[in-house]
């Protein structure tokens, strides 16, 4: 074993902020997190700061161990070869391994008009500029939003809470990845709230002051946020890794770079033998403890073992006293029991709560955070992208 190895982890989001905490169980690591902001993102209270009811930043010296070097900066190029970094500040970081988190983004539809006149939470930065937009609307001000996935139900549900006159625009349907029982459960509580469910629809372009959808009709719209599909950072593809067709890191089953052997995966931004998991906090955690697992090993002069991932369920909040809890079988189809109402709110507060209670863990004690591996790989990886 080598000592004072130079791990450097890109990324401090779920899985970045995890493995940079967990490597420290050897001691003989030196660990660097590089991020581009000089906070931790609650990506899942996104629609809670657009709303104006929660913050979504925690102090990473709240939760990264202090032996743990915090770089603020953007990685612009990976140069694997020659194992070093280039910044955006022109610095120059080198590594003996290097962990990939660098998590999801938004993605911009090829459709008229979603690129000037549409905006998203996907990103802090994006957020913050739904919030600013959201301030200045008059009180019965139309708002619309594109996407019936988990982030477009919880803002629709955020702010029509709040009041506001909200249309939702699902694509072919509400809620795809839950049960019909959990989907009817969300689409009751949102018709409670006042939001104008749309399904099927599609939107073929958005204007400054309305959304047009494929069957000629035209919603009137003062704020258009867009949270259909999500993307991944260009970096690894930019700097000559090989990747999915979204531009996911490609590995094998040990979370290993398929190009470089000192490059690891983890989080949203990695695709295992090109099978994906779903993008999410539950996977980013179990991922980001599987590269460390690998990164101990490799650096131990060991042979990294592949492991599988659980899933347990997925978790919807639709206003401040609601929820819709999906249970799942381990590889995330969903099974026909759910959670709603206050209890399913209830719950889904203390899923938000104990994701950075466990990075806090982690920063104390390396080993504290676990998660259960799923069995053959096959068996736990038919989700869907």
């Amino acid at each position: 074993m080598t000592e004072n190895t130079r791990v450097i982890v890109i990324g401090g989001g779920y899985a970045g902020t995890l493995a940079a905490n967990q490597l420290l169980a050897n001691k003989n690591l030196t660990v660097t997190l590089v991020n581009p902001r000089p906070h931790f993102v609650e990506r899942i209270r996104l629609h809670q700061l657009v709303a104006g009811n929660r913050g979504a930043t925690v102090d990473y010296d709240q939760l990264l161990n202090p032996a743990i070097r915090l770089v603020v900066d953007k990685v612009t190029h990976i140069d694997a070869d020659a194992q070093k970094l280039e910044l955006a500040s022109g610095a120059l970081l080198p590594y003996d391994y290097l962990i990939y988190a660098v998590g999801s983004t938004t993605t911009t539809p090829d459709i008229p008009g979603v690129a000037e006149n549409a905006l998203s939470i996907n990103e802090f930065e994006h957020a913050q500029q739904v919030r600013a937009r959201y301030e200045r609307l008059a009180p019965d001000a139309p708002i619309v939003i594109v996407g019936a996935g988990l982030t477009g139900v919880e803002l629709a549900g955020e702010l029509a809470e709040a009041g506001r006159t909200v249309t939702l625009i699902c694509g072919a349907q509400l809620l795809p990845s839950v049960g019909e029982p959990a989907r009817r459960a969300a689409a009751k509580r949102l018709g409670k709230l006042g939001v104008q469910v749309l399904a099927p629809a599609t939107v073929v372009r958005v204007d400054e002051d309305a959304v047009t959808l494929s069957d000629g009709r035209v919603l009137t719209s003062a704020l258009t946020v867009w949270t259909a599909g999500f993307g991944v950072p260009r970096l690894a593809a930019d700097s000559g890794l090989r990747t999915d067709a979204l531009g996911r890191l490609l590995t094998d089953e040990t979370l290993v770079s398929v190009d470089h052997p000192r490059v690891v995966g983890a989080g949203d931004a990695v695709s295992p033998s090109g099978v994906p998991l779903r993008m999410s906090c539950q996977a980013a955690g179990p991922l980001a403890a599987r590269a460390v697992k690998t990164v101990l090993a490799l650096v131990d002069g060991l042979q990294p073992v592949a492991g599988g991932q659980i899933f347990v369920g997925q978790n919807v909040s639709i206003g401040r006293r609601a929820a819709v809890i999906q249970t799942s079988r381990a590889d995330d189809t969903p099974r026909k029991l759910f959670i709603g109402g206050r209890t399913g709110a209830a719950i889904k507060e203390m899923i938000c709560r104990g994701t950075v209670y466990f990075l806090k863990q982690a920063a104390k004690h390396p080993k504290a955070y676990y998660w259960p591996q799923g069995g053959k790989r096959a068996e736990a990886l038919k989700v869907q992208a």
